[in-house]
Protein backbone atom coordinates (compact mmCIF):
# COMPACT_ATOMS: atom_id res chain seq x y z
CA UNK A 1 0.00 0.00 0.00
CA UNK A 2 1.22 3.54 -0.79
CA UNK A 3 1.95 6.06 1.29
CA UNK A 4 -1.06 8.27 -0.16
CA UNK A 5 -3.69 4.90 0.21
CA UNK A 6 -2.37 4.36 3.67
CA UNK A 7 -3.09 8.21 4.99
CA UNK A 8 -6.32 7.90 3.04
CA UNK A 9 -7.35 4.40 4.55
CA UNK A 10 -6.58 6.65 7.78
CA UNK A 11 -8.41 8.71 7.52
CA UNK A 12 -6.02 11.80 6.61
CA UNK A 13 -5.34 14.16 4.42
CA UNK A 14 -2.06 16.15 4.34
CA UNK A 15 -1.58 19.49 3.00
CA UNK A 16 -4.01 22.44 3.61
CA UNK A 17 -6.47 20.00 4.97
CA UNK A 18 -7.05 18.75 8.10
CA UNK A 19 -7.36 16.01 10.29
CA UNK A 20 -10.58 15.34 11.25
CA UNK A 21 -11.34 13.62 14.47
CA UNK A 22 -14.17 13.82 17.06
CA UNK A 23 -11.82 15.05 20.15
CA UNK A 24 -10.92 19.01 21.35
CA UNK A 25 -6.64 18.32 20.39
CA UNK A 26 -6.17 20.61 17.72
CA UNK A 27 -2.64 21.36 16.45
CA UNK A 28 -0.99 23.11 13.03
CA UNK A 29 2.24 23.48 11.34
CA UNK A 30 5.25 21.28 9.59
CA UNK A 31 4.66 19.14 7.46
CA UNK A 32 8.21 17.22 8.52
CA UNK A 33 6.45 15.13 11.01
CA UNK A 34 3.06 14.96 9.49
CA UNK A 35 3.52 10.67 8.65
CA UNK A 36 4.76 9.96 12.26
CA UNK A 37 1.89 12.49 13.94
CA UNK A 38 -0.71 10.98 11.80
CA UNK A 39 0.31 7.22 12.35
CA UNK A 40 0.52 8.38 16.02
CA UNK A 41 -3.09 9.97 15.59
CA UNK A 42 -4.44 6.80 14.12
CA UNK A 43 -3.17 4.67 16.77
CA UNK A 44 -4.12 6.71 19.57
CA UNK A 45 -7.86 7.63 18.23
CA UNK A 46 -8.24 3.40 18.50
CA UNK A 47 -6.76 2.85 21.67
CA UNK A 48 -7.96 5.76 23.87
CA UNK A 49 -11.21 7.15 21.71
CA UNK A 50 -9.35 10.40 21.72
CA UNK A 51 -8.33 12.00 18.37
CA UNK A 52 -5.96 14.48 17.12
CA UNK A 53 -6.91 17.22 14.67
CA UNK A 54 -3.13 18.34 12.71
CA UNK A 55 -3.47 20.80 10.05
CA UNK A 56 -0.11 19.95 7.84
CA UNK A 57 0.79 23.87 7.23
CA UNK A 58 3.97 24.37 7.25
CA UNK A 59 6.24 25.35 10.14
CA UNK A 60 5.76 28.98 9.59
CA UNK A 61 1.97 28.27 9.46
CA UNK A 62 2.30 26.35 13.03
CA UNK A 63 4.20 29.06 14.78
CA UNK A 64 1.45 32.14 13.60
CA UNK A 65 -1.32 29.90 14.84
CA UNK A 66 -0.13 28.99 18.02
CA UNK A 67 0.81 32.75 18.64
CA UNK A 68 -2.76 33.73 17.74
CA UNK A 69 -4.34 30.83 19.98
CA UNK A 70 -6.29 29.40 17.36
CA UNK A 71 -4.89 25.56 17.73
CA UNK A 72 -3.53 23.89 21.10
CA UNK A 73 0.27 23.08 19.99
CA UNK A 74 1.65 24.47 16.97
CA UNK A 75 4.41 22.55 15.18
CA UNK A 76 7.83 23.88 13.62
CA UNK A 77 10.72 22.47 12.71
CA UNK A 78 12.70 25.59 13.38
CA UNK A 79 12.96 25.95 16.66
CA UNK A 80 12.03 29.36 18.28
CA UNK A 81 14.92 31.08 20.42
CA UNK A 82 14.09 31.10 23.95
CA UNK A 83 13.70 35.39 24.17
CA UNK A 84 11.23 34.32 21.47
CA UNK A 85 9.65 31.44 23.93
CA UNK A 86 9.45 33.98 26.93
CA UNK A 87 7.76 36.96 24.56
CA UNK A 88 5.00 34.39 23.83
CA UNK A 89 4.53 32.96 26.84
CA UNK A 90 5.38 29.51 25.23
CA UNK A 91 6.85 25.95 26.22
CA UNK A 92 8.79 24.04 23.29
CA UNK A 93 10.65 20.75 23.03
CA UNK A 94 11.42 18.26 20.58
CA UNK A 95 8.83 15.40 19.71
CA UNK A 96 11.38 13.42 17.38
CA UNK A 97 13.97 13.78 14.96
CA UNK A 98 14.31 12.44 11.43
CA UNK A 99 16.18 14.07 8.39
CA UNK A 100 16.17 15.93 5.09
CA UNK A 101 17.13 14.56 1.70
CA UNK A 102 17.56 15.70 -1.56
CA UNK A 103 15.85 13.72 -4.31
CA UNK A 104 15.88 13.93 -7.96
CA UNK A 105 13.97 12.51 -11.04
CA UNK A 106 16.83 11.62 -13.56
CA UNK A 107 15.94 8.80 -16.24
CA UNK A 108 18.19 5.67 -15.34
CA UNK A 109 19.40 6.60 -12.07
CA UNK A 110 18.35 4.82 -9.06
CA UNK A 111 17.74 5.92 -5.05
CA UNK A 112 21.59 6.88 -3.72
CA UNK A 113 22.97 6.24 -6.74
CA UNK A 114 24.80 9.76 -7.07
CA UNK A 115 25.86 11.99 -4.48
CA UNK A 116 26.31 15.76 -3.84
CA UNK A 117 28.31 17.70 -1.27
CA UNK A 118 27.02 20.97 0.32
CA UNK A 119 29.08 22.95 -2.09
CA UNK A 120 27.85 21.68 -5.28
CA UNK A 121 23.75 21.50 -3.75
CA UNK A 122 24.61 25.09 -2.96
CA UNK A 123 25.74 25.80 -6.27
CA UNK A 124 22.51 24.09 -7.79
CA UNK A 125 20.64 26.28 -5.71
CA UNK A 126 22.08 29.24 -6.56
CA UNK A 127 21.69 28.70 -10.37
CA UNK A 128 25.32 28.60 -11.00
CA UNK A 129 24.99 24.89 -11.73
CA UNK A 130 22.40 24.31 -14.70
CA UNK A 131 23.37 21.14 -16.05
CA UNK A 132 23.45 17.47 -14.75
CA UNK A 133 26.63 17.09 -16.95
CA UNK A 134 28.25 20.20 -15.39
CA UNK A 135 31.58 18.97 -14.13
CA UNK A 136 31.17 19.75 -10.67
CA UNK A 137 28.30 16.54 -10.71
CA UNK A 138 30.32 14.55 -12.80
CA UNK A 139 33.50 14.95 -10.66
CA UNK A 140 31.76 13.68 -7.56
CA UNK A 141 29.91 11.17 -10.12
CA UNK A 142 32.47 9.67 -12.37
CA UNK A 143 30.41 6.64 -12.99
CA UNK A 144 26.78 8.06 -13.57
CA UNK A 145 24.89 8.44 -16.66
CA UNK A 146 24.00 12.03 -16.30
CA UNK A 147 22.16 13.64 -19.11
CA UNK A 148 22.86 17.13 -20.84
CA UNK A 149 19.50 18.90 -19.48
CA UNK A 150 18.61 21.51 -17.91
CA UNK A 151 18.45 20.64 -13.69
CA UNK A 152 14.83 21.89 -12.71
CA UNK A 153 15.35 23.04 -9.30
CA UNK A 154 12.03 22.75 -6.56
CA UNK A 155 11.75 24.64 -3.29
CA UNK A 156 9.35 25.08 -0.93
CA UNK A 157 6.86 27.92 -1.61
CA UNK A 158 5.81 28.29 2.13
CA UNK A 159 7.47 29.14 5.41
CA UNK A 160 9.06 26.30 6.21
CA UNK A 161 10.96 24.02 9.06
CA UNK A 162 12.26 22.15 6.26
CA UNK A 163 13.74 24.96 4.70
CA UNK A 164 14.80 26.36 7.75
CA UNK A 165 17.40 22.96 8.36
CA UNK A 166 18.05 22.95 5.00
CA UNK A 167 19.58 26.56 4.27
CA UNK A 168 20.86 25.96 7.35
CA UNK A 169 22.81 22.82 6.35
CA UNK A 170 23.77 25.12 2.87
CA UNK A 171 25.30 28.32 4.66
CA UNK A 172 27.91 25.82 6.61
CA UNK A 173 28.77 24.26 3.54
CA UNK A 174 28.97 27.13 1.24
CA UNK A 175 30.32 30.63 2.20
CA UNK A 176 29.09 31.78 -1.16
CA UNK A 177 25.49 30.51 0.04
CA UNK A 178 25.44 31.76 3.56
CA UNK A 179 26.99 35.19 2.07
CA UNK A 180 23.94 35.63 -0.69
CA UNK A 181 20.89 33.89 0.89
CA UNK A 182 21.34 32.70 4.37
CA UNK A 183 19.18 30.20 6.19
CA UNK A 184 15.77 31.26 7.37
CA UNK A 185 11.95 28.95 7.24
CA UNK A 186 11.79 31.44 4.05
CA UNK A 187 14.25 32.59 2.11
CA UNK A 188 14.94 34.77 -1.46
CA UNK A 189 15.79 31.93 -3.52
CA UNK A 190 17.68 33.02 -6.64
CA UNK A 191 16.24 30.03 -8.63
CA UNK A 192 13.88 27.12 -8.53
CA UNK A 193 9.72 26.32 -8.80
CA UNK A 194 7.72 26.61 -5.26
CA UNK A 195 5.85 23.76 -4.19
CA UNK A 196 3.89 23.87 -1.20
CA UNK A 197 4.83 21.47 1.74
CA UNK A 198 6.95 18.15 2.36
CA UNK A 199 3.79 17.14 0.18
CA UNK A 200 4.10 19.51 -2.63
CA UNK A 201 7.82 19.30 -3.35
CA UNK A 202 7.22 15.07 -3.20
CA UNK A 203 4.33 15.20 -5.88
CA UNK A 204 6.28 18.18 -8.12
CA UNK A 205 9.16 16.13 -8.22
CA UNK A 206 7.63 12.46 -9.21
CA UNK A 207 6.05 14.53 -11.89
CA UNK A 208 8.66 16.52 -13.34
CA UNK A 209 12.05 15.01 -15.22
CA UNK A 210 15.74 15.94 -14.44
CA UNK A 211 14.14 17.72 -11.35
CA UNK A 212 16.03 18.00 -7.55
CA UNK A 213 14.10 19.15 -4.49
CA UNK A 214 14.56 18.22 -0.50
CA UNK A 215 11.94 16.26 1.42
CA UNK A 216 11.93 14.67 4.89
CA UNK A 217 12.90 11.12 4.52
CA UNK A 218 10.04 9.70 5.31
CA UNK A 219 8.13 11.19 2.21
CA UNK A 220 11.14 10.34 -0.19
CA UNK A 221 11.04 6.92 1.19
CA UNK A 222 6.94 6.45 1.05
CA UNK A 223 6.75 8.09 -2.59
CA UNK A 224 9.55 6.11 -4.00
CA UNK A 225 11.34 9.19 -4.25
CA UNK A 226 15.07 8.79 -5.65
CA UNK A 227 17.01 10.40 -2.83
CA UNK A 228 20.86 11.09 -3.35
CA UNK A 229 23.78 10.38 -0.85
CA UNK A 230 25.57 13.33 0.79
CA UNK A 231 29.32 13.80 1.75
CA UNK A 232 29.23 14.57 5.60
CA UNK A 233 31.45 17.39 8.10
CA UNK A 234 34.21 14.21 7.94
CA UNK A 235 34.28 13.85 4.11
CA UNK A 236 32.85 10.77 3.58
CA UNK A 237 29.72 9.82 1.52
CA UNK A 238 27.11 8.85 3.41
CA UNK A 239 23.45 7.43 2.43
CA UNK A 240 20.33 8.56 4.35
CA UNK A 241 19.77 5.43 7.02
CA UNK A 242 18.55 5.33 10.51
CA UNK A 243 22.29 4.57 11.60
CA UNK A 244 23.19 7.93 9.92
CA UNK A 245 20.41 10.00 11.17
CA UNK A 246 21.62 8.52 15.21
CA UNK A 247 24.92 9.14 14.35
CA UNK A 248 23.89 12.78 13.86
CA UNK A 249 21.28 12.71 16.49
CA UNK A 250 24.10 11.41 19.17
CA UNK A 251 25.82 14.74 19.60
CA UNK A 252 23.15 16.63 20.56
CA UNK A 253 22.95 18.23 24.07
CA UNK A 254 19.37 18.92 25.14
CA UNK A 255 20.01 19.48 28.66
CA UNK A 256 22.28 22.81 28.30
CA UNK A 257 20.21 24.12 25.57
CA UNK A 258 17.25 26.54 26.93
CA UNK A 259 13.76 26.27 24.96
CA UNK A 260 15.55 22.70 23.47
CA UNK A 261 17.15 24.91 20.82
CA UNK A 262 19.63 22.36 18.61
CA UNK A 263 20.39 22.12 15.19
CA UNK A 264 21.30 18.89 14.11
CA UNK A 265 22.67 19.88 10.81
CA UNK A 266 26.61 19.16 10.18
CA UNK A 267 27.59 17.12 12.96
CA UNK A 268 30.58 15.61 13.13
CA UNK A 269 31.24 12.21 12.88
CA UNK A 270 32.19 9.63 9.95
CA UNK A 271 28.79 7.79 9.90
CA UNK A 272 26.80 11.19 10.64
CA UNK A 273 24.03 12.05 8.15
CA UNK A 274 24.52 16.26 7.40
CA UNK A 275 20.93 17.11 7.39
CA UNK A 276 19.51 15.54 10.19
CA UNK A 277 16.67 17.35 13.09
CA UNK A 278 14.33 17.78 15.21
CA UNK A 279 10.99 19.11 14.61
CA UNK A 280 9.10 20.63 18.01
CA UNK A 281 6.04 21.46 19.71
CA UNK A 282 5.00 24.62 20.66
CA UNK A 283 2.53 24.89 23.52
CA UNK A 284 1.16 28.30 25.78
CA UNK A 285 2.77 28.47 29.78
CA UNK A 286 -0.95 29.47 30.44
CA UNK A 287 -3.15 27.91 27.88
CA UNK A 288 -6.92 29.59 26.96
CA UNK A 289 -8.35 26.14 26.90
CA UNK A 290 -6.82 23.98 29.95
CA UNK A 291 -9.18 21.15 29.26
CA UNK A 292 -7.61 20.99 25.41
CA UNK A 293 -4.10 21.26 26.85
CA UNK A 294 -3.90 18.61 29.33
CA UNK A 295 -5.73 16.14 26.67
CA UNK A 296 -2.84 17.17 24.24
CA UNK A 297 0.06 16.42 26.83
CA UNK A 298 -1.32 13.11 27.29
CA UNK A 299 -0.99 12.30 23.42
CA UNK A 300 2.26 13.17 23.76
CA UNK A 301 2.76 11.43 26.76
CA UNK A 302 1.35 8.41 25.41
CA UNK A 303 3.51 8.91 22.04
CA UNK A 304 6.96 8.92 24.36
CA UNK A 305 5.73 6.10 25.71
CA UNK A 306 4.27 4.34 22.74
CA UNK A 307 5.36 5.69 19.26
CA UNK A 308 9.10 4.31 19.28
CA UNK A 309 8.51 1.44 17.73
CA UNK A 310 6.19 3.32 14.57
CA UNK A 311 8.62 6.13 14.20
CA UNK A 312 11.35 3.78 13.65
CA UNK A 313 9.14 2.08 11.01
CA UNK A 314 8.88 5.54 9.29
CA UNK A 315 12.61 6.63 9.47
CA UNK A 316 12.61 8.66 12.48
CA UNK A 317 14.23 8.69 15.33
CA UNK A 318 12.67 8.66 19.01
CA UNK A 319 13.85 11.27 21.31
CA UNK A 320 16.41 9.26 24.11
CA UNK A 321 14.65 8.34 27.30
CA UNK A 322 16.98 10.90 29.17
CA UNK A 323 15.49 13.68 27.14
CA UNK A 324 11.94 12.50 27.41
CA UNK A 325 12.38 12.83 31.34
CA UNK A 326 13.67 15.97 31.25
CA UNK A 327 10.87 17.02 28.77
CA UNK A 328 7.91 15.76 31.17
CA UNK A 329 9.92 18.07 33.68
CA UNK A 330 9.29 20.87 31.65
CA UNK A 331 5.69 20.60 31.67
CA UNK A 332 5.04 19.68 35.32
CA UNK A 333 6.74 23.15 35.48
CA UNK A 334 5.95 25.44 33.10
CA UNK A 335 2.63 24.21 31.81
CA UNK A 336 -0.36 25.77 33.82
CA UNK A 337 -3.35 23.05 34.04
Amino acid sequence: MNFLKTMVAAGLVAASTTVAFAADITGAGATFPFPIYSKWADAYKKETGNGLNYQSIGSGGGIKQIQAKTVTFGATDAPLKAEQLEKDGLVQWPMVMGAIVPVVNIEGVKPGELVFDGETLANIYLGKITKWDDAAIKKLNPSAKLPSEAITVVRRSDGSGTTFNFTNYLSKASADWKSKVGEGTAVEWPVGVGAKGNEGVSGNISQTKNSIGYVEYAYAKQNKLTHTGLVNKAGKPVQPTVEAFQAAASNADWSKAPGYYVILTEQPGEKSWPITAATFILMHKSATDKAAAQEAIKFFRWAFKNGGKMAEELDYIPMPDSVVQQIEKTWAAEIKS
